[in-house]
């Protein structure tokens, strides 16, 4: 067998500026900032939907403009027939992100984007709103489908996503404080810069693509563990112990095993992550909520020990795992959700790119041999 290519480090693009944006500032000296607003202003003073006005608007609304984002993204919610078909077909056991793509690729063939190449398109706002709107109802309907056997009834009155998304999940009215929690958490995974997903939506639209491909590329960078999947990984960490001094015992085991933790660290950020200030309060009132007092303390004592050993901080994938579950939400669809919400994000970068947009065509340093003499293959 024929001696296998060196591998060779990329780096992974680390510290390069790879182009410009007004739409928002992340890492350490920076916070986190949209379109120059403080994440602790948006999460202690709007509705998620304000932010994602923000987001692809450009600005934030008044309360007649945010009445009327509102109505349009209750419009979009609605299944086509072909879709609540296709849907149907996805099985069981297939990977909910999988489920989600498939849903976002399917949705374009039904419903595909207008273009008038290269410069104008006149119907980003309207297709972007539609799948805003529609990823909560494609995730429950084939939830439901598959757990219960029935189709999802997309009418409701809730006016907010956190709120359609909780009613429907649960078949009740939501608790106001899981509504809140979870309209936080939307805001907080809203965006964040040239992250992997948005920054393979912005080399796809740079092609002249449709948003659908764009946003169906974000969601397959979305699916590796080293980008969406942290706040799952978290879940199953913290859910293998049964008191504080347990998980101190079972983590300093795996940190000298050298295993990965996930859920702490980030790229752009060196002593905290801003995000995961706001969402703890959150996952402790939850757990106050519903009478936890295991998993919140577990994830303080994880929290500590992977300071104090490792100088690690929590990103906001942890402390939203525990957050989630409190709400009755799947581990499974930890990642699915961070789509609802980072749907704004990408969007947002999509439409920036179109406005001033260059083809994202990088060149590589090469590190094979050096030229050969070619040689037939009788006298190899």
């Amino acid at each position: 067998m024929s001696e296998q290519p060196k591998k060779v480090k990329t780096g992974g693009l680390a510290g390069i500026t790879a182009g410009k944006s007004a739409i928002c500032t992340c890492g350490t000296g920076h916070g986190l900032n949209y379109r120059g607003y403080d994440i602790y202003d948006l999460a202690k003073n709007c509705e998620f939907e304000e932010v994602a006005h923000l987001l692809l608007i450009g600005h934030l609304p008044n309360k007649a403009e945010l009445k009327e984002f509102k109505a349009s993204l209750m419009s979009a919610r609605h299944l086509s027939p072909v879709m609540r078909e296709t849907l149907k077909l996805i099985p069981k056991d297939a990977h909910p992100m999988d489920m989600m793509r498939t849903g976002c690729s399917m949705l374009g063939c039904l419903e595909s984007e207008k273009q008038e190449l290269p410069k104008h398109f006149p119907d980003q706002l309207r297709v972007g709103i539609r799948l805003l709107g529609i990823f909560p109802s494609i995730l429950l309907f084939w939830h439901h489908w598959h757990e219960d056997g029935r189709e999802l009834d997309t009418s409701s009155n809730q006016d907010s996503i956190a709120g359609y998304f909780l009613e429907k999940l649960h078949n009740k009215e939501p608790k106001k404080l899981w509504v809140d929690a979870m309209n936080v958490s939307l805001i907080l995974y809203a965006e964040h810069e040239f992250n992997a997903s948005t920054f393979t939506s912005r080399v796809i639209t740079a092609t002249l693509s449709d948003i659908f491909s764009a946003i169906s590329g974000a969601i397959g960078a979305l699916r590796g563990p080293l980008h969406g999947g942290a706040n799952e990984a978290a879940m199953e960490l913290i859910s293998q112990y049964k008191s504080p001094d347990e998980a101190e015992t079972g983590l300093r085991q795996k940190l000298a095993n050298k295993e990965l933790v996930m859920g702490f660290g980030h790229r752009v950020y060196t002593t905290h992550d801003p995000r995961n200030v706001v969402i703890k309060e959150w996952s402790k009132k939850l757990a106050e909520d519903v009478g936890d007092s295991v998993l919140f303390p577990v994830s303080e004592r994880i929290e500590k020990i992977m300071w104090d050993e490792k100088k690690l901080f929590p990103n906001l994938d942890f402390y939203s795992a525990s957050a989630y579950h409190f709400m009755g939400i799947k581990t499974e669809y930890f990642t699915p959700i961070f789509i609802m919400s980072r749907i704004t994000g990408w969007l947002a970068h999509i439409f920036e790119q179109r406005a001033d947009n260059k083809l994202i065509r990088p060149s590589s340093e090469y590190t094979g041999p050096e030229n050969q003499a070619f040689v037939p293959i009788e006298k190899r």
